[in-house]
């Protein structure tokens, strides 16, 4: 018989877990989890809590296990805080520490922090007078991540979207450079931001969503700009006439593809796109490396080791054998058997293959945001890290250890969804995390920050705690599983610093107390966008600019959300009752936007805002409106104000449209003007309206005098039950 939630004994070896038995949906409500629940997330953190006998020997172990150790798997000390990691300190007088530096540098000492240590992941070895012996990383960090030096604006797009006259049916890192190139001369824009780049998991058809990729280690090279390979260039020097008559037909066919979605208003098909690119690729990669390209990829392969080697080898079998690795031949589940090592030896060309193509993107990123700062950028390309993996994802093949078997990740319920959510995303498990010195989760930001101005982190709170949902139950009857914080906090403090990269978390939603504080003194910058932003603990009006939080990324609206000119005119109202996704009336839905558009308009009317205030309801003149909404953002003491790129050319489809799956195109649409008609980046950058636009940002004497940032702590606008979290539906996160 499986023990009860009010057991004692299985609370007490739930927080010694760090698994939740109660959470606060609202400061004033607390709701207890399943015991089901409870027990499930334990024995995915391999603890045996299925009986109350059971409770009784685990937890034992447990208080054991923590009262004899020296030392915790994991240690944080903040550069500046004379007081060292207290565990140190705490350890018995005459221990003996012995430290292995990142650098390689070997240091004695007594209990308390070696004096002198530099920033970095270090191994402490302690050796206690008793004979006992304790392992552990220290990881040494900068006290506060890096922030904007000043003030800057920036585009936030979905790259597929961006289709220019040169790309293959969707957009690439071509058009991303080319757009940082365009809005940083000529428009004064300081960076721009995309949707995670990851890996995909390929199928029939790919699951077109950027935040359920296969990995997020390395990036997909389906945004690969084919013709901008060195290597495309001497093709026909190598192929034959075959090849090279096949490459002309991929071109041809290239082509269509582009024009069938700019020219004639068909969706973008990632797979064919996917289809030609990887038929150029393999005659591409034909082409000899020459002396100089060969030394940096054979420096890339070693650099990235281990990870690139599963990764690449997930794609070889992948091919062979489908991308649902579970359904593998049994010995090549497990990335670590012998049978894989023979694989990996009979697929060696394929292998390469796919080490090649993550090294080739790599190298288009990192040239994207040096376009993006050699055109005056200061920030210039902010790359966004999805939440979590595909479960059938090379990620999750490869670090199976690591991850929680039997779980996935999601939110509890909440005002806008009774019956919570469920991602279908495995999450991490802390205790593995700890012990290998947070090693996967270090390594992707290294290699995430390289090519980044600064990181968006898709629900940053999941660096606290996540809601695990166990395999065949709902998601109400799931539970909070909390992380290591401080050493999460303390890696991303330590490889952005590295980087020189700005990190911005999506806070937006249920948030637990103390989170946004933390984040704050610690440099991440937060997410603020307009229509969420009311006086939620007052009378729940629009929060005026100068109460806004100074530290954060300051948006209309995102990918997830109405465009702006769409939730002006109620556009977004029609489209969710075309789609029988209303609960209510759909009169009672339109009244009820208009009356919130026209509270927001009125506002901006009072603090002259609008050029000419019109004289109807929301919309009657929407690009004036959308113009003063945007010196409204200005208004504020935002560091880093972002524009919607298709709110330039007045797009009213949402990109993702929570709630649906095949009822509507989610992630698929290219930008579009208000007719719907696609505009290809060539129209876009000569665009008279988004031109007008950008210059209201421009010119920051428009908004009539922005608020200073401020470095003290702000006041953060409050989520209430308006709050993104509830518009997060079925299309997971994001």
């Amino acid at each position: 018989m499986a023990a009860a939630l009010d057991d004692e004994g299985l609370a007490r070896l739930a927080e010694l877990h760090g698994v939740a038995t109660s959470y606060r949906p609202a400061p004033d409500r607390t709701v207890a989890v399943p015991a089901s629940a409870v027990v499930a997330a334990l024995a995915a953190l391999g603890v045996d809590a299925g009986t109350p006998s059971a409770v009784r020997a685990a937890l034992a172990a447990r208080e054991r296990e923590l009262r004899e150790r020296l030392l915790p798997p994991t240690l944080v000390h903040w550069a500046g805080d004379a007081r060292g990691p207290a565990a140190l300190a705490a350890l018995p007088p005459g221990t003996r520490l012995h430290v292995e530096t990142e650098q390689g540098e070997e240091r004695e000492g007594t209990p308390g922090l070696p004096e002198g240590l530099p920033q970095g992941v270090h191994r402490v070895t302690a050796g206690a007078p008793d004979g006992r012996t304790g392992h552990a990383f220290l990881i040494v960090a900068p006290d506060r991540l890096p922030v904007p030096a000043g003030r800057s604006y920036g585009l936030l797009v979905q790259l597929y979207s961006l289709l220019s006259r040169r790309s293959w049916g969707m957009g690439d890192l071509g058009d991303l450079a080319e757009l940082a190139g365009w809005a940083g001369r000529t428009a004064g824009a300081g960076f721009v931001q995309v949707n995670p780049l990851h890996a995909a998991v390929p199928g029939a058809p790919t699951d077109p969503s950027p935040y359920r990729p296969s990995s997020r280690r390395f990036p997909d090279p389906v945004h690969l700009r084919i013709e901008e390979i060195p290597e495309f260039a001497y093709v026909a020097d190598v192929a034959d006439a075959a090849d090279r008559s096949r490459l002309r037909a991929l071109l041809e066919r290239a082509d269509r593809l582009r024009a069938d979605v700019l020219d004639k208003g068909a969706l973008i098909d990632r797979d064919a796109v996917w289809e030609l690119k990887r038929e150029a690729l393999e005659l591409v990669l034909r082409v000899p490396l020459g002396p100089g390209r060969q030394a940096a990829y054979d420096a890339f392969r070693a650099e990235e080791g281990q990870a690139l080697e599963d990764h690449a080898t997930w794609c070889a079998l992948a091919e062979a054998h489908g991308s649902q690795w579970r359904r593998w031949p049994g010995g090549l589940r497990d990335p670590r058997s012998a049978e894989t090592a023979r694989a990996r030896a009979e697929l060696a060309g394929r292998v390469d293959f796919h080490a090649r193509l993550a090294w080739l993107t790599d190298g288009q990123l990192r040239a994207a945001q040096r376009a993006a700062r050699e055109a005056g950028m200061p920030v210039g390309i902010v790359h966004d890290l999805a939440v979590g993996v595909h479960p059938e994802g090379a990620d999750a093949w490869a670090q199976q250890d690591h991850f929680a078997a039997g779980m996935s990740i999601g939110a509890p319920p909440d005002a806008f969804n009774a019956r919570g959510q469920d991602w279908g995303l495995p999450p991490w498990r802390p205790d593995r995390l700890a012990a290998s010195g947070h090693a996967p989760y270090r390594h992707l930001l290294r290699a995430l920050f390289r090519y980044a101005g600064a990181v968006r982190i898709d629900h940053v709170m999941g660096l606290f705690r996540l809601w695990w949902v166990p395999q065949g139950s709902p998601p109400t009857e799931g539970t909070y599983v909390h992380y290591d914080a401080d050493a999460m906090l303390a890696l991303l403090a330590l490889e952005a610093s590295r980087a020189g990269s700005v990190v911005i978390g999506e806070d937006l939603g249920t948030v637990e107390p103390g989170v946004r504080e933390t984040l704050q003194r610690r440099g991440v910058l937060g997410t603020s966008v307009l229509w969420f932003e009311r006086d939620w603990e007052g009378d729940g009006r629009p929060l005026p600019p100068e109460r806004w939080r100074a530290d954060c990324l300051a948006t209309a609206t995102t990918h997830d959300l109405p465009p702006t000119a769409s939730r002006l005119t109620g556009d977004h109202v029609d489209l969710r009752d075309r789609l029988g996704l209303l609960t209510r009336p759909a009169a009672d839905e339109r009244a009820e936007a208009t009356a919130d558009a026209a509270e927001w308009l009125a506002l901006l009317g009072s603090l002259g805002l609008l050029d000419s205030p019109a004289a109807g309801p929301p919309g009657t003149d929407e690009e004036a409106e959308v113009q003063g909404v945007h010196r409204f953002l200005l208004r504020t003491p935002a560091r880093l104000i972002g524009v919607w790129l298709p709110d330039g050319v007045g797009d009213r489809r949402p990109q993702n449209l929570p709630g649906t799956w095949d009822q509507y195109p989610n992630w698929r649409l290219p930008v579009a003007d208000a007719e719907g008609r696609p505009v290809p980046l060539e129209e876009l950058t000569a665009s008279p309206r988004l031109r007008a636009l950008l210059e209201v940002l421009r010119d920051p004497a428009d908004a009539s005098a922005p608020v200073v940032v401020a470095d003290a702590v702000d006041r953060a606008g409050r989520l209430g039950p308006g709050g993104l979290a509830g518009l997060a539906g079925p299309a997971g996160p994001g």
